[in-house]
């Protein structure tokens, strides 16, 4: 029976289950509980997935390997395609969460958002866009930029904790990491020996 074939006729509720009622009822001598143990007293409970005492089979199960799941930054993609389909952004404008959640090609602000330079066949940037989202490809960046508009891309979360600026012109991770910097420094340094010079690192 589904919940719409329920009438007044048929009945809106359910006898309960009456236990101990004797062996007839099917449920009678031990009410369901069984005989002894924790689980046949009242006031009895145990957590999730307890299994007595003995070892649980999450903890018996072997752990090896290493997830990045936690620390995986998740987007909402949009192709360049779609914002100059939409009928919000048709003549150009702001392009930032909250006006992407209102035109609905994007649902919320639980993901950051990245926009992919895809455009269909014959399709050109010809309207100015003000685009502030968290990632950009390199395409849809030079597609903005070259139709008049303009681009600040903030990063994720894993950047501002790497210190990576993606507005200045080499904002790969790599490249501002304390070896690249080491690097640079001793190549620095290596040209000024070179020159008779002594170059000191900034402290």
């Amino acid at each position: 029976m589904m919940i719409h074939e329920v009438t007044a006729k048929a009945g809106k509720y359910k006898a309960r289950k009456r236990i101990g009622r004797g062996p007839g009822s099917g449920v009678g001598k031990r009410s369901g509980r069984g005989q002894k143990g924790a689980g046949s007293r009242s006031g009895n409970s145990a957590r999730y997935a307890f299994e007595g005492g003995q070892m649980p089979y999450f903890r018996r199960l072997p752990k090896m390997g290493f997830t990045n799941a936690n620390f995986r930054v998740a987007f909402w993609t949009i192709n360049l395609s779609d914002l100059l389909k939409s009928e919000a952004f048709k003549n150009g404008g702001t392009v930032n969460a909250e006006t992407l959640i209102a035109a609905g090609l994007v649902r919320d602000e639980s993901r950051n958002i990245k926009i992919l330079g895809a455009l269909e066949e014959g399709q050109t940037v010809s309207a100015k866009f003000d685009v502030t989202v968290n990632r950009l490809t390199a395409s849809a960046r030079q597609a903005i930029e070259a139709a008049g508009g303009s681009v600040n891309e903030t990063g994720t979360r894993r950047d501002k904790v790497r210190g990576v600026d993606r507005n200045s012109d080499d904002h790969s991770p790599k490249s501002q990491t304390k070896k690249a910097k080491r690097r640079a420094f001793q190549v620095a340094k290596a040209e000024a020996s070179s020159r008779g010079e002594v170059l000191k690192k900034k402290s």
